[in-house]
């Protein structure tokens, strides 16, 4: 089974593209929005693929999974009133400041970063398990 990564990154409103796959988009202001408006797009993309008589991207023939990856901008966007900048510098050791650049896309983090902030979510929410 072929694996086509999309990539979600926050602007006004939850985008997802992937790289893969070009010529297929999709928006929506909510992070499970824009994963079914998505696949949609991505259904409705192969269709007119087979209409027009295109060739198909190798990782479409046959069975896919997609595996949605949202960027740091879009993964502080999601948490941003769950998680506070105070906690997630805490600890990821990146200074709250730099967070916040990363949030509003003044700063694109290193993916040693975007690393760092994943593993400071998942340490958070180990955290939250250990004493509920």
């Amino acid at each position: 089974m072929q694996t086509i990564t999309v990539n979600i990154d926050w602007e006004d409103n939850y985008g997802a593209y992937s790289e893969e796959v070009s010529g297929c988009v999709a928006t929506h202001k909510t992070l499970e929005g824009v994963k079914h408006a998505y696949i949609e797009a991505l259904e409705f993309h192969l269709e007119g693929l087979h209409k027009d008589g295109d060739e198909i991207p190798a990782v479409m023939k046959g069975k896919y999974r997609l595996d949605f990856v949202l960027n740091v901008r879009a993964l502080l966007h999601y948490f941003e009133g769950v998680l506070t900048r105070s906690a997630l510098s805490r600890v990821t050791g990146i200074n709250e400041r730099q967070l916040g650049h990363y949030i509003t896309g003044h700063r694109k983090p290193r993916p040693e970063q975007r690393i760092k902030i994943v593993e400071g979510i998942h340490r958070i929410g180990r955290e939250i398990d250990s004493v509920v």
